[in-house]
Order: structure tokens, then C-alpha cells, then sequence
């Protein structure tokens, strides 16, 4: 049984894959976000051109993306697309927020036409508890509209290293 044991730890290394190199996102020397082989990645270059697609491999200071190579210092700007909400429901965070607020304006709407319609003065169409549902509806979905996308622009605040892990 200790043979088999030490066998199969012998073997472990083999079996196993090394670790890529590593493009890391700094914000002022703290670490944002890092890109290794198998990541979507969207990108602008220094001669203003974007690219999208998945990170192919990383050699030597270079990127390799759709069959095509850049050097990580031709980076201008680097995109991220928010997915928050879209890994459960399915819907982007766009098209949640614009759901959302139209929720909140609805039942505000409703809640004053319904008053209306009741006859009652204008300070009584809407409880506090309306108040804060609408205005938490609206202001989420406003928040998810806002945030869908962000751009890191590289060279003040935001820098990209490229970590070399292992000899190549």
C-alpha cells in the first residue's frame, strides 16, 4: 500500500499542466484584473483598433489573439463587458436595468392612476412602502444601465504588467 502511495505521488507531476504567464491589470500598484491563456479579452491598440476574441497564448511579452500577435506595450485601452445578472437569468445587465426601471415608472404610474381614479388627493396616491420599492426599482435599473460597460485606459492610474512564470 506505501508503494502504491509513493507511486502515485511520483506520478502527479506528470500528469499535471504548468502554470501560463500572466497579463496583470494594476490600478496604482494594487492588482484590478488578470488575463491568462483561455480569457476573452477586448482590446485598443495604440493605432486605435479594437479586438475582441479569446487569449490564445501568452509568449515572450506578446499576446497571441485570433491568429494574430501584439506586444502587451501596444495596449492602449482595455474593455470589460459587466455579466453580473446575465449568468443566471440570461438577459444583460442592459437590458435588467431598462426592465427595472420601467418596473419602478409602472408602478408609480399605477399607483397615481389608481389614486385618481379613487378620487383621493394627490399626497395619498403612493404609501412610503411604494416610495421605496418604485424608487429602488429605478435606481438599480439605473445603476445596471450605467455600469454595462468600463473601459481602463492604460498609462496614468491603470498599468499592464506582464508576468513571465517559468522558462521558455
Amino acid at each position: 500500500m506505501r508503494k502504491i502511495v509513493i507511486l502515485l505521488l511520483c506520478i502527479i507531476p506528470f500528469l499535471s499542466q504548468a502554470q501560463n504567464d500572466v497579463l496583470v491589470l494594476t490600478r496604482r500598484g494594487m492588482h484590478v484584473r488578470a488575463f491568462t491563456v483561455g480569457d476573452p479579452f477586448t482590446f485598443e491598440t495604440v493605432y486605435g483598433q479594437w479586438f475582441t476574441g479569446t487569449i490564445d497564448d501568452l509568449r515572450r511579452d506578446t499576446v497571441y489573439m485570433n491568429g494574430a500577435a501584439f506586444s502587451y506595450k501596444e495596449i492602449d485601452a482595455i474593455e470589460r463587458d459587466r455579466q453580473g445578472l446575465n449568468k443566471w437569468t440570461g438577459y444583460s445587465n442592459r437590458g435588467t436595468g431598462i426592465l427595472l426601471t420601467a418596473a419602478g415608472a409602472g408602478l408609480f404610474a399605477i399607483g397615481a392612476i389608481n389614486g385618481a381614479r379613487r378620487g383621493d388627493k394627490a399626497k395619498e396616491w403612493f404609501t412610503t412602502s411604494g416610495y421605496i420599492v418604485g424608487g429602488g426599482l429605478i435606481a438599480t435599473g439605473v445603476y445596471l444601465i450605467a455600469s454595462v460597460k468600463k473601459f481602463y485606459r492604460l498609462g496614468g492610474r491603470y498599468k499592464l504588467q506582464y508576468l513571465q512564470i517559468g522558462r521558455r
